[in-house]
């Protein structure tokens, strides 16, 4: 079986730009994660993170509002198909809600993995774009 995770989160104070670039820039991105990304803005381009832990495939982007990806974890089974992963930034006034979908996530892993995107970027993101120190466990 598998979990579908959705996320909506507010960020105040800030851009669709600034959040997409801290998703899609690979510099950002391995600041922000704490560990090395590789990750391009071109469709049907691969991406890695976190020392290849996690791997996939840029399936659409649209500048500054959406990402949609192919996502897998170093420690599924070779049976276990990717996921599928998409950030939706919708801007409102100052502030952006970031809406995010992470679907077909094996069973066992969705706990670990919920807690990553919140640990590794969810709170991350707020603590960096609010000027704070980043904070993150080591993995």
């Amino acid at each position: 079986m598998a979990k579908t995770m959705k996320y909506k989160l507010i960020y105040k104070k800030t851009t669709p730009k600034a959040l997409y670039d801290l998703y899609m820039n690979a510099k950002k991105h391995t600041m922000i994660a704490g560990s090395p990304v590789t990750i391009s803005s071109k469709e049907n381009t691969k991406f890695s993170a976190h020392h290849g832990y996690i791997s996939g495939t840029n399936l659409k982007l649209i500048k500054d509002k959406l990402i949609v990806q192919t996502w897998r974890a170093q420690g599924w089974d070779a049976s276990e198909p990717d996921s599928i992963f998409m950030i939706l930034l919708e801007p409102k006034g100052k502030d952006v809600v970031l809406h995010a979908v992470h679907a077909n996530v094996p069973d066992k892993h969705a706990v670990g993995i919920d807690k990553g995107w919140f640990d590794h970027y969810w709170n991350p993101w707020k603590q960096h774009l609010a000027g704070k120190p980043t904070t993150r466990p080591t993995m």
